[in-house]
């Protein structure tokens, strides 16, 4: 059986098995927002950076799918394009991927639907190299060990807009449970990525965040695939839009209206309030849900 390994394990989050299930766990345990949830929840949208800066809220959505979602059969989960340059949605080809709490299975039945629709392509070379949807599986595997995963890396391209009709389409007709995950962070803002259109100081930073990224999450709320995608792509508000856009559209094929902002961050505050420090650089986080 052909298993994907895991890349950024020992760097991203812990590579022994015991460290990762305490880190989820304190992820976890965590305070919750404020934030009435949707009665039942189709999707939501995490972060993926190293889990000491993506891992709180990304364990906020999966802790209110599983409030919602006791059982769910499939997370698709649709990660950023970070090197892959292929145009269509990429499929991996592997039965399962291997995390530190061990392997889950891939529901290959669905990657058969999507192609069977013409929205995607097998490509595993995209997946080779690609953290976004990786960070994510251990998650899964603890608060659902029972589920099936379906990774896509989605271009940032016009492409992922019928990808996410199929996926609401298919969500829709199933008989089982399936969740749509879009991994995206946000804007990547300071010298270190040659980004300040705003300036290279404090005063650039907030732009970002409250500002850049603000109008990213105004689409995202509002369920406007197209404009998240062209807002993203015009200002360089999000390094995974087409993950996201596909998340959103196919949110929106399933009737709903409005997603839920669980929590806005980003990692400057995150290293002044975690590790008493800071930096002339930034990047943008939030968690979702629809």
């Amino acid at each position: 059986m052909d298993v994907r390994k895991p890349i950024v394990a020992g760097r991203f989050y812990p590579a022994d098995r015991d460290e990762a299930l305490g880190a989820i766990e304190t992820a976890l345990a965590a305070p919750a927002p404020e934030v009435s949830l949707p009665e039942a929840i189709v999707a939501g949208l995490v972060p993926h950076a190293g889990w000491v800066f993506s891992g709180a809220l990304a364990a906020l959505v999966f802790a209110a799918i599983k409030q919602r979602c006791a059982e769910v059969e499939t997370f698709v989960i649709c990660g950023a394009a970070h090197a892959y340059l292929g145009v269509e949605p990429a499929l991996d080809d592997s039965a399962a991927w291997d995390s530190p709490l061990g392997q889950v299975e891939v529901d290959r039945a669905l990657g058969e639907k999507l192609l069977e629709r013409g929205v995607a392509r097998v490509e595993p070379s995209a997946h080779r190299r690609e953290h976004s949807i990786e960070v994510q599986v251990p998650f899964i595997q603890h608060l659902f060990p029972g589920a099936r995963i379906a990774p896509i890396v989605v271009p940032a391209r016009n492409s992922a807009l019928p990808l996410g009709e199929a996926l609401g389409a298919i969500a829709s007709e199933s008989a089982a449970s399936v969740v749509c995950i879009g991994s995206t962070d946000l804007t990547h803002y300071g010298p270190a990525y040659g980004f300040t259109p705003a300036g290279p100081g404090a005063d650039g930073l907030q732009w970002a965040h409250a500002v850049n990224d603000a109008a990213f999450l105004e689409r995202a709320l509002q369920v406007d695939p197209e404009g998240l995608l062209t807002q993203a792509l015009e200002s360089g508000s999000a390094c995974g839009p087409g993950a996201a856009a596909t998340v959103v559209t196919a949110a929106r094929g399933q009737g709903v209206a409005a997603g839920r902002l669980l929590a806005q961050t980003n990692s400057r505050d995150i290293m002044q309030r975690e590790m008493n420090t800071s930096s002339r650089d930034s990047v943008g986080y939030a968690a979702v849900v629809y």
